[in-house]
This record gives C-alpha cells, structure tokens and sequence, in this order.
C-alpha cells in the first residue's frame, strides 16, 4: 500500500518540481480536485516521462499567466 502524504499549501509547480528531481522513481501520478461545490474527486494514471513533462510545462504556464493576472 503507497503512503500518501498531504501536501496542502503546497503549489502545483513545487509538487512537480521535486518530482521532476526524482523521475526515474515516480510509478503513477494521482490527482484530486476539490470542486467549489465541497466534493472532491481524485485518480490516479500511469504515465510516462513525455506526458509527465507535457503535464508540468501545462501547468507551469498555467500558474505564470494567473500570477500575471493578478498583479
């Protein structure tokens, strides 16, 4: 059984930042959204490497163009 372990507070860049540190041992990814409504939904996906980065570089810009909006 995986240990899982909350990372609240913690940003989305910083979560795949120290995972992109340690490639070679990352199995899967899981994801959970709490929607505004109080229901949160969750999964998990094996993935490879190409979808991974695919992923991060996403929501990396993502967060640049929030970050941008609010100033």
């Amino acid at each position: 059984m995986a240990e899982i372990r909350s990372l609240h507070g913690t940003t989305i860049a910083e979560i795949f930042n120290d995972g992109l540190g340690k490639l070679d041992e990352i199995e899967a990814v899981a994801v959970s959204v709490l929607w505004k409504n109080g229901a949160v939904t969750a999964g998990c996906s094996n993935t490879d490497n190409a979808k991974l980065a695919l992923m991060v570089l996403a929501l990396d810009t993502h967060q640049r163009r929030a970050f941008e909006d609010d100033d």
